[in-house]
């Protein structure tokens, strides 16, 4: 949108509109000579809003060789007359009562036309970018106010296929409704939530792995997850991106055996082949049906086995699995949809490179143990800790991994897409959009538009 001044109400805004205040307010001469001199023009002019005789006629000298003529009047244009012009079935001669030209003029029509049509083309391609702009960023707003809104849930009926949840201990209907969305069981975050506020619900939810489908209404995922008859036993789901602290929680919940069980088998990453300090990183993220019987150090053994897997498969040395299981790990906490995997992991190895810090706030969140506020932002406090894994005030690579990374993350840890970027900010917290930029003032206009996005979004995630 463009800013204007408000026209005079007063000032004829057109020549045809200067014509036709001059024609109501005084008595219409029965003849004018060729020689008579034009009419004023008007104080504000806006050419091409009438038909182009009436521009031509301005331009005509006062008196010719010729015998004298009548002035025209031109005639309002029929309808369909815009859409002839634009195709090509009537030129700008055909309209009003001015006879043909000369072929320059008409060349010169032609040319004005194309020009007009360029021009209007500009605009709405201004305007469909700004328009798709705001729609992204202000689409739950926009479809409240006009009514628009989309259902929550899936329809009775559309549920297929089969989706495995986990429910942690602590676990809250708001939690569980994240979860579900995840697992593309329910349509929305917030439709399994909302469905028990609605319907004044707060049941207790028994930690454990739940057979349930994907696309199923909020209603039916509740009566699965409230029957012990979906609750699979000896079964653990371990998603990408959990600490090693919250792999232990959740074996201990699928497999029924207790946290401290885990713990004692996970205190010597040597016994499983793995020289470093700790396990985390190493404790590969899927879902498992284990056999009855195993102890917790044979559950974690097929786990650590299953990440040397993963790191075989991508062409990791074996001298720099550590090295690519905490590049991994950074790129599976910062990173969301599958091509920004890749271009993460640029943009932590364009940065190595230059001798720049990492600057990554999962490695400060990690370091100061804030990781599950739920919340991409750090605290002040994570950000100037000084501690092994912060990379705002360590150089490098942090000390080990900080989540367990899965195929993708280690794929894209070892190979970067080529790029220049140097800077990245998710912009939507909801769909994981990100921006890469190579120069900081492209990051801080990326920044702006997530500000954007959390101010329009009451700071969901933010």
């Amino acid at each position: 949108m463009t800013d204007r001044p408000p026209h005079d109400n007063a000032v004829p805004t057109s020549r045809r509109a200067a014509r036709a205040a001059a024609r109501s307010s005084a008595p219409e001469p029965a003849e004018v000579p060729a020689a008579s001199a034009p009419a004023p023009a008007p104080a504000s002019q806006h050419l091409g809003h009438g038909p182009a005789s009436e521009v031509r006629e301005q331009r005509e000298p006062a008196s010719r060789e010729s015998a004298p003529r009548a002035v025209q009047t031109a005639s309002a244009p029929a309808p369909g007359t815009l859409d002839a012009l634009f195709t090509g079935e009537v030129s700008t001669h055909d309209v009003g009562d001015v006879p043909s030209r000369h072929d320059r003029d008409r060349k010169k029509s032609r040319i004005a036309k194309w020009v007009v049509l360029i021009v209007i083309l500009a605009i709405i391609g201004g305007i469909g970018a700004g328009a798709a702009w705001v729609w992204n960023t202000y689409e739950t707003q926009i479809r409240s106010v006009m009514g628009w809104e989309e259902p929550k849930d899936f329809e009775p009926g559309e549920a297929t296929g089969e989706a495995l949840v986990t429910v942690v201990d602590g676990d809250t209907g708001s939690t569980i409704s994240q979860t579900l969305f995840d697992q593309g069981v329910t349509k929305t975050p917030t439709a399994f939530y909302d469905h028990l506020i609605a319907t004044a619900q707060n049941p207790t939810f028994q930690p454990g792995v739940y057979a349930l489908q994907q696309r199923m209404t909020s209603e039916a995922a509740l009566d699965l997850i409230l029957d012990p008859a979906s609750r699979r036993q000896n079964a653990a789901q371990l998603r990408e991106g959990l600490t090693l602290d919250q792999t232990v929680e959740v074996l201990a919940q699928g497999t029924g055996m207790s946290a401290e069980d885990f713990t004692s088998a996970i205190a010597d990453p040597s016994a499983y082949g793995v020289s470093a300090d700790t396990l985390e990183g190493w404790l590969f993220p899927a879902t498992y049906q284990f056999d009855p019987g195993l102890s917790a150090a044979d559950i974690v053994r097929t786990m650590v086995d299953r990440t040397v897997e993963s790191l075989d498969a991508a062409g990791v040395p074996q001298e720099r699995r550590e090295e690519i299981l905490t590049t991994a790990s950074i790129i599976q906490r910062e990173a969301r949809l599958s091509d920004d995997f890749y271009k993460v992991s640029r943009v932590i190895a364009n940065r190595l490179a230059d001798g720049m810090p990492l600057q990554m706030d999962s490695t400060a969140q990690y370091g100061y143990d804030e990781m599950h506020d739920g919340t991409a932002s750090s605290s002040a406090e994570a950000l100037e800790d000084d501690n092994p894994w912060n990379t705002y005030v360590r150089a490098g690579l942090p000390a080990g991994p900080i989540a367990n990374p899965g195929d993708e993350a280690i794929d894209a840890a070892m190979n970067p897409v080529d790029g220049p970027w140097l800077y990245f900010v998710t912009w939507n917290m909801d769909t994981g959009e990100t921006i890469f930029s190579a120069t900081y003032e492209e990051h801080q206009a990326g920044i702006e538009q997530w500000h954007a996005w959390c101010d329009a979004n009451d700071n969901r995630g933010c």
